[in-house]
C-alpha cells in the first residue's frame, strides 16, 4: 500500500471520528437554538397581541363607546379580544405556522371559551400568581406543539364590560346575550394568551442547519485532504521517489550519477544527504576495485 494511501486512510479515520462527535453535539445545539428562535418569535407575536389589546382598550374602545352607533349596534372593533384576533389574521400571512388563542374561562364570545387544556393552563396561572410566562410542549393529533402562554389579568377597563351585567353596554348584551361573560373580578386571572407553533418548525430549522453544517464540514474535509496530499507529495513523496529511483539505478551497476540536491534541514534532507554519502562511498569503492583490477 502506498504511503500516501496509508496517510489518507489515517486522515479519513481521524476526520470521520471528529465529524461523528461534532454531529452528535452540533445537532443538539442546533435543535436548542432553533427552539429558542421559535420561542422568541412567538414571544414577539404575543407582545404584539398584548400591545394591540392595550391600545384597543385604552384608546379605541373609549372613542367607539361615545359614538351614536355603539349605543344601538354592536361594534366588534371596541372589543380588545376581537381586535387582537383580527390583527393576528393579518400576521398569519407572514407567520403561517404560528397560532394565537385568547382563551377565557367565562367569555362573552363563546368562540373564546377555553378548552380543557387551556382551562388547566389558566388555573395554573391562578394557582401560581407569580408566574408571568409559561413555556411547554403538548401532544396533539397532528404532532407535538410548542407554546408560550401569558396570563390575562382583569383591570378596570375589563370590568366595564365584564363586571355587572347591568353596567355592560346594551349593544354587547344584545349581541352575545346576558348569560356569560360577566361577573369578572378586579385583578383576577380570567384567561390566557397562548401562541403555539408545531415542533416540526424548530425541528426543520435544526435539520436544515445540520444538513448545511455537514455539507460544509464535508467540503472542508475534502479540501483539507487534497491540500495535505499535495503538500505530502511535494514535501515527502517526490523527494523519496528521487532517492528510490537513483537507488534502483545504482543497484543495476550505473554508478556515475550526479548527487541528489539536498534542500532544507528536515528528515527528508537528512535521508537525501545520507544517500549521497552512500553513493559517494560506492563510487570510491568501485574506483578502487577498478584500479586494483587494472
Amino acid at each position: 500500500m502506498k504511503l500516501l494511501t496509508k496517510f489518507n486512510l489515517v486522515l479519513i479515520v481521524i476526520f470521520g471520528v471528529g465529524m461523528l462527535l461534532i454531529s452528535h453535539f452540533a445537532y443538539d445545539f442546533l435543535k436548542n437554538d432553533a427552539r429558542q428562535q421559535v420561542l422568541k418569535q412567538a414571544e414577539l407575536l404575543a407582545a404584539s397581541a398584548s400591545a394591540t389589546m392595550n391600545y384597543t382598550e385604552q384608546h379605541v374602545s373609549p372613542v367607539l363607546e361615545k359614538t351614536p352607533q355603539n349605543s344601538s349596534n354592536f361594534l366588534p372593533e371596541s372589543i380588545p379580544f376581537s381586535a387582537v384576533t383580527v390583527t393576528f389574521k393579518y400576521l398569519r400571512g407572514s407567520y403561517p405556522d404560528y397560532d394565537l388563542r385568547l382563551a377565557a374561562l367565562n367569555p362573552t364570545n363563546l368562540d373564546d371559551r377555553a378548552t380543557d387544556w387551556e382551562a388547566d393552563l389558566i388555573n395554573y396561572f391562578r394557582n401560581n400568581p407569580g408566574q408571568s410566562r409559561h413555556v411547554a410542549e403538548r401532544t396533539t393529533p397532528t404532532g407535538p406543539v410548542l407554546y408560550v402562554a401569558t396570563p390575562i389579568k382583569n383591570d378596570e377597563g375589563c370590568l366595564q364590560c365584564h363586571g355587572q351585567t347591568s353596567a355592560a353596554p346594551k349593544a354587547m348584551i344584545d349581541h352575545y346575550g346576558p348569560d356569560h361573560g360577566f361577573g369578572w373580578k378586579l385583578n383576577e386571572i380570567s384567561g390566557a394568551q397562548i401562541v403555539s407553533v408545531p415542533m416540526s418548525v424548530p425541528v426543520k430549522l435544526a435539520d436544515d442547519g445540520f444538513r448545511n453544517l455537514l455539507i460544509t464540514l464535508g467540503a472542508i474535509f475534502l479540501l483539507t485532504i487534497v491540500l495535505i496530499d499535495v503538500a505530502m507529495y511535494f514535501i515527502v513523496i517526490r523527494p523519496l521517489l528521487r532517492v528510490s529511483k537513483n537507488a534502483d539505478i545504482i543497484s543495476k551497476g550505473q554508478i556515475d550519477l550526479p548527487l541528489l540536491e539536498v534542500k532544507g534541514k528536515d528528515e527528508i534532507a537528512e535521508v537525501t544527504a545520507s544517500f549521497n554519502r552512500m553513493h559517494t562511498s560506492l563510487s570510491k569503492a568501485f574506483e578502487m576495485l577498478n584500479e586494483s583490477g587494472g
